[in-house]
């Protein structure tokens, strides 16, 4: 098919991505037609499986080619022109309720660059359709089959279980299932919120729970977050200033930053909760692709005074939503209510697959090979986009995001507003600012920025800055 240049700089995963690109766009790989297999062009080319795996994930991410299971790899029609105008628009432009359509419309051609979500491909293997008809097996009424508004013992139990061998002491009893994380964040902010409460959350922090407290007229306080988790003196001048009623917090990778928190800042965090009297939510949707053994709140306070929040949406599937609620029968009991007044209960079908995939031990391999994906992404990433002109702040313990600050002389919003018009969505820094504060960085989803495409974008224009800088320097040197 095509030939490797070994003495290039050039890594291999790029240079078979870029000549693929080149027959696609061509069009000497017409649209339907089906590459290589990932062993038969690892053999061709003399190159291991992974490396063409990388190859093949980006032109997916690219909208270039696509994957149909078992069928293969194939070809798509290259897509050109304005963005399709038949699409209506939530928000404005970088507004969080747009950039959270983005990630989910999921529009050929543009490059998820800072969104906060997987790649189908890298989430195929997870959820076979064979488990479908495994998990419709499991209960007697199959597709008629009810959902307790808890959720099913059965599944509440197998997410216990997995709960506790991350060192987190919880059985069904203190379980609630939920449609994915944003539906819990909501559950919380009815049950436990009233207008006018001051609530703490992390600056920066997740950009779409910030609109969701102000909806409630909520009185929001930014507490800054530092790379050891979040910053204890601005918290304890808030508590004395604003006397909280809940702090949102996530203790493991972090978004927009994917930093982590030791234990020791997370012990001062539940002291000031007991002496200030606050209910702490923490949010861990992200844990999942943590590699190691991190420590949570949940796990040092059992629960106490701790809402714990995570989810199955992320590195699962998007399309059987599952999130999940940890607390103690006290504040159960309120977002128990909350969910029935709502939407009653989840879908038994979405439950009965989350069940067959836990019980069979799917979901612990998927997992693992995600973590081990997202690993080498990340080492991608950080090298493309620091050679690009990006600086990369401390990057924590792993996940699927790194903040990167662009040149001080730079404008990040007409940058991200530019990247658009070339099929880039990137979302600045001041989207994940409680305070609206101007931000020079960027969140970079790992697994779309180790594309090419993206660092050939930026290149370029962090570079003509770069050199506007130095010829400054130059000037007032010699003037």
């Amino acid at each position: 098919m095509f030939l490797l240049d070994r003495e290039s700089p050039l890594p291999l995963a790029d240079q078979i991505e870029t000549r693929l690109r080149a027959l696609i766009e061509g069009g000497q790989l017409a649209a339907g037609a089906r590459l290589m297999s990932i062993r038969q062009l690892a053999t061709q080319l003399a190159v291991s499986p992974n490396t063409v795996v990388t190859a093949y994930d980006r032109l997916v991410a690219a909208g270039l080619i696509e994957s149909r299971g078992t069928a293969g790899f194939f070809a798509c029609e290259p897509v050109a022109g304005a963005v399709d105008a038949a699409w209506l628009e939530a928000g404005e432009e970088q507004e969080p309720v747009w950039a959270a359509q983005q990630a989910n419309d999921q529009r050929a051609g543009m490059l998820l660059a800072s969104s906060g979500v997987l790649p189908p491909s890298w989430l195929n293997d997870g959820l076979p359709a064979t488990v479908l008809q495994r998990a419709l097996a499991r209960h007697d009424a199959g597709l008629a089959a009810r959902c307790p508004p808890q959720g099913m013992a059965e599944v509440r139990e197998r997410i216990a279980m997995m709960m506790r061998t991350q060192g987190m002491t919880v059985d069904g009893g203190r379980l609630l299932t939920t449609w994915g994380a944003t539906q819990a964040i909501d559950l919380i902010c009815r049950a436990f919120l009233q207008p006018g409460d001051a609530v703490l959350v992390e600056n920066p922090g997740y950009f779409l729970m910030f609109g969701r407290l102000r909806q409630g007229g909520l009185h929001v306080v930014p507490v800054a977050r530092r790379p050891d988790g979040i910053d204890l003196d601005e918290l304890e001048a808030a508590c004395r200033e604003h006397r909280p009623k809940l702090l949102f917090i996530q203790s493991v990778l972090h978004n927009p930053t994917g930093w982590g928190s030791s234990a020791a800042n997370l012990h001062r965090v539940l002291m000031l909760a007991h002496q200030y009297g606050f209910l702490i939510a923490e949010d861990d949707t992200q844990g999942h692709f943590h590699p190691g053994h991190p420590t949570r709140l949940a796990q040092l306070s059992g629960l106490e005074r701790v809402i714990y929040v995570s989810s199955f949406c992320k590195a699962m599937s998007p399309a059987i939503r599952m999130g999940y609620i940890a607390a103690e029968p006290k504040l159960l009991k309120p977002l128990l209510r909350e969910k029935i007044y709502s939407v009653l209960t989840t879908g038994a079908l979405n439950e009965l697959v989350l069940l067959e995939l836990l019980a069979a031990g799917r979901w612990r391999k998927h997992v693992e090979r995600l973590q081990q994906k997202i690993g080498t992404a990340r080492t991608v990433a950080a090298r493309q986009l620091r050679e690009a002109g990006v600086q990369l702040e401390p990057p924590g313990e792993g996940g699927l995001f790194l903040w990167g600050a662009v040149p001080p002389q730079v404008d990040v919003e007409e940058l991200v507003r530019d990247a658009y018009r070339n099929k880039i969505v990137l979302m600045r820094g001041s989207a994940f600012m409680a305070d609206g504060a101007d931000d020079p960085h960027i969140r970079f989803n790992v697994v779309y920025s180790q594309h090419t495409r993206l660092a050939d974008y930026l290149r370029p224009r962090l570079a003509a800055v770069a050199t506007a800088q130095d010829a400054l320097r130059r000037a007032r040197a010699t003037g």
